[in-house]
């Protein structure tokens, strides 16, 4: 094992601590966890868009939305003020989009019964349609029609239907039960065949554009029957789906997996509940990725484990709480970091803390460490990966000064389809 390390509330703290470059206090009465950035007014600038929710019996809807510049100012408020909660335990179905593609960002989400369009600028609803009471579990961009950009869109309820709508917002198809099983917390979208046409990882079923089940993932060692898919992350890209890699979590049936893209079994690893998977180099002396995998429902513990691609565990970083992390590089030396959003922690390739990412008290509400969560983002436009915390009234970001440029943020904002999975 490269590295068995331990970071947690016993462990003396001698990292250097980092201020963030812009602290923000989330709208009072439209603003909450849920944190997606972009420039939704076209000035050239990031902006701020947080979101509040109404739960029932794990079945949620998006309630209000508020737009903030960096530096706090309100751009506009949508919805009904604190008619929902400001915490999360999900996904929260609002993202920022081009969906027309004119070169604005649109601000979409699904509320009870419908899918909204919002004007970035101004946070003026364009249009709305109608979609089922309960398909408001998330919503997912994607490319469908082979336009040769994500025109089409994927909403699902918790765990029992997934609906995809063209632009226009015609149903294009429903699935209940993909493959038999429960759908994945968020959908994966993939172009599996390189043929312009994005595929989607449901759950344990990659669905063909037009719905249909392309393959089902079975297993003689997982009983996939208990739970759902937690996670699914392309590990590796390939020409032809027999050359593709994907990496998923099982919940309830508490392992990790690698599937080539037409559904055969590479490796298989039981006994954990396995949750969140990032993909990226982190370890020296191998140009291949790493997996990064935190491990939930753990009694006082937060591990983090570190396998590579053929599934050999290679580091544990031993944390209080490890629910939400990311990867990034900081330092620039071309690796990336492991950010842990509970500890506030940045850890090295020796999983030892490097840096702690401080958090101000003066002027905000105390808050629980369990609610932090990140959100990497290029706030600053250059094309490095910034990181946000956020907590359920706050957003502190945390500019990245040395590392080197990302592929996946050379616009402005966070990812399209962010996911808390």
């Amino acid at each position: 094992m490269h590295f068995d390390t331990e970071d947690n509330t016993r462990s003396p703290q001698t990292a250097p601590a980092l201020n963030p470059w812009k602290s923000i206090l989330l709208d009072a009465e439209c603003g909450g966890q849920w944190v997606i950035a972009g420039d939704v007014d076209g000035d050239g600038e990031a902006e701020i868009v947080s979101a509040q929710n109404v739960n029932d019996a794990d079945i949620h809807y998006t309630s209000a939305i508020a737009a903030q510049r960096l530096d706090g100012s309100l751009l506009w408020r949508w919805g009904t003020p604190n008619l929902g909660r400001r915490t999360w335990h999900h996904d929260v179905a609002c993202q920022i989009h081009d969906w027309d593609g004119d070169g604005c960002q649109e601000v979409v989400l699904c509320t009870q019964g419908a899918l909204v369009e919002l004007d970035g600028a101004t946070g003026r609803e364009r249009r709305r349609f109608a979609i089922p009471p309960d398909a408001t579990d998330c919503l997912v961009f994607c490319d469908l029609s082979g336009r040769g950009r994500p025109t089409d869109v994927l909403v699902k309820d918790r765990y029992w239907n997934i609906y995809a709508y063209n632009q226009q917002g015609d149903l294009l198809w429903q699935v209940h039960e993909p493959g038999g099983h429960k759908t994945a917390h968020q959908p994966l979208v993939v172009d599996i065949d390189n043929d312009g046409r994005d595929e989607i990882m449901a759950g344990y079923a990659l669905l063909s554009p037009d719905g249909s089940a392309r393959w089902v993932y079975s297993s003689a060692t997982v009983d996939i029957g208990k739970g759902h898919l937690d996670c699914c992350r392309v590990y590796r890209p390939g020409m032809k789906p027999a050359d593709v890699q994907l990496v998923l979590t099982c919940c309830g049936a508490n392992a990790i997996v690698m599937l080539s893209g037409d559904g055969q079994v590479i490796w298989e690893i039981t006994g954990e509940h396995y949750e969140s998977v990032d993909v990226g180099r982190v370890l020296p002396g191998s140009t291949e990725p790493q997996i990064v995998v935190d491990i939930d429902h753990v009694a006082d513990a937060g591990p983090v484990y570190v396998f590579n691609g053929e599934g050999e565990h290679l580091g544990r970083l031993l944390t209080d709480y490890a629910r939400h992390h990311v990867l990034m590089d900081w330092d620039g030396d071309g690796m990336a970091e492991i950010f842990v959003g509970d500890s506030c922690g940045i850890y090295s390739s020796e999983g030892k803390r490097i840096f702690t990412l401080q958090l101000p008290t003066e002027g905000f509400p105390a808050e629980q460490p369990h609610e932090r969560a990140l959100v990497p983002a290029n706030v600053l436009g250059d094309g490095r990966a910034d990181v946000i915390v956020t907590s359920p009234h706050a957003a502190h970001v945390f500019r990245n000064d040395r590392g080197v440029p990302d592929a996946a943020f050379t616009e402005l904002g966070s990812e399209r389809n962010f996911t808390l999975y």
